[in-house]
């Protein structure tokens, strides 16, 4: 077996993402030699605790970076200014501060200011999920033949951001490195609007009669249901990137706007030809993603 990466990973938080990489590191054995887990409440830690998957859980961040020499962001990325203001006196020399959160020039913003000179800043964003949450959600096989986005900062000492990217592709993604910037613009489009449309169409259908809105339950299609499970998403995350990503979302949301109004035009002068072209185009992308093993 390869040495471990890092003595002691600490995790902030322990959702989907960071219960995955903590189920990951105890299966391998080649990412950390200790792994602790950090929570809000205690009840979540007992959990931690009696699934196995953590070396210890510390309820005070400060206490939980102490001694890491890497310390993973695996909170709401609402939530990682006042963590980081938390720990950055706890952070030894040498520390590697990296982060999971969907949302980077919110991240670079709330937490460079705070990393002490002597700490590795390197952001990162494994792309990958599902509609569940909490410590009970992850998987070891969550980020296989997924991305995850590396995006440091100019100067970022660039062992540290190597040993970053080992921790990915050890916990099976593949790896790139993209600027914070256009990383919020990508995901916008690919990730976030698709999210705020689906959120916004249950909550359409939700708010229709009663007896209409049973016979959307009753008589849902396979497509209402694939919103349903982007839906179900936890909604703390997902508020926090809605507003930490405001203008690429916006943008992106402006822009899916004037194509639905080019596309009620279609539908309602008999444009058969532009509504089949966008049709085509919506399959190709599909047969895109299946080829490249994203679908």
């Amino acid at each position: 077996m390869a040495e471990p990466l890092f003595k002691r990973l600490t995790l902030l938080g322990i959702g989907l993402i960071g219960s995955s990489v903590a189920r990951i590191a105890r299966q391998r054995g080649d990412i950390a030699a200790e792994v602790v887990v950090n929570a809000r409440t205690q009840k979540t830690l007992d959990r931690v605790v009696e699934l196995g998957f953590a070396d210890r859980v510390e309820i005070d961040p400060g206490k939980a970076v102490e001694g890491a020499d890497c310390v993973m962001l695996c909170a709401p990325v609402g939530a990682f200014a006042e963590l980081a203001a938390q720990i950055a006196p706890h952070l030894a020399p040498g520390t590697i501060l990296t982060d999971v959160g969907s949302t980077k020039q919110s991240v670079v913003r709330d937490i460079g200011p705070l990393v002490p000179e002597t700490v590795h800043f390197v952001p990162a964003h494994p792309i990958a999920g599902t509609e569940h949450s909490g410590p009970d959600s992850g998987f070891p096989e969550l980020f296989q033949g997924r991305w995850t986005l590396i995006t440091p900062l100019p100067g970022t000492d660039e062992a540290a951001v190597e040993k970053i990217a080992e921790l990915w592709r050890r916990c099976g993604s593949l790896v790139e490195r993209m600027e914070p910037a256009h990383h919020d613009r990508v995901l916008a489009i690919v990730s976030h609007l698709p999210h705020l449309i689906a959120f916004t169409i249950c909550g359409t259908a939700d708010d229709l009669a009663d007896e209409t809105r049973q016979e959307v339950v009753n008589f849902a299609a396979s497509g209402f249901r694939d919103f349903t499970r982007i839906a179900a998403s936890d909604p703390v995350m997902w508020r926090d990137i809605f507003l930490n990503n405001r203008e690429a979302l916006l943008e992106m949301l402006q822009r899916f706007m004037e194509d639905a109004q080019a596309m009620a035009r279609a539908v309602r002068w008999g444009d058969a030809a532009y509504i089949e072209d966008k049709v085509e185009r919506g399959r190709k992308i599909r047969r895109s993603l299946i080829e490249r093993k994203q679908a």
